[in-house]
């Protein structure tokens, strides 16, 4: 029972990171000082192409799913972007606080 908790647990937290991802990486879009044609360009494309490559490559029922080291890697890649992007904006506690609460996750 106390495993099953915590591997949902587990998978909460993932999911969360996960989601965190977008959220992330959207802000760095719409917070550019750029036009406004490409704050939305960048705000709701880079997220879409996340979510294109997370449904090929690494979704429970992906297209093309990896394993072992390429999985490893695009995990880091994924959540280095959350966190770039984050650190981009200038929001570097919130960057950092998100890759330790990955590092736990992976820990776990």
């Amino acid at each position: 029972m106390m495993s099953t908790v915590a591997t949902d647990a587990g998978m909460v937290l993932s999911l969360l990171l996960e989601l965190s991802v977008y959220a992330a990486t959207g802000y760095w879009g719409f917070t550019l000082r750029k036009p406004w044609p490409v704050r939305w360009l960048a705000g709701l494309g880079v997220p879409l192409l996340l979510a294109i490559a997370w449904g090929l490559f690494a979704a429970p029922r992906a297209s093309l799913p990896l394993h072992g080291f390429p999985r490893g890697a695009l995990d880091v890649l994924w959540f280095g972007t959350g966190c770039a992007a984050l650190a981009g904006r200038r929001r570097r506690a919130l960057a950092a606080a998100f890759a330790i609460v990955y590092l736990v996750d992976l820990a776990l």
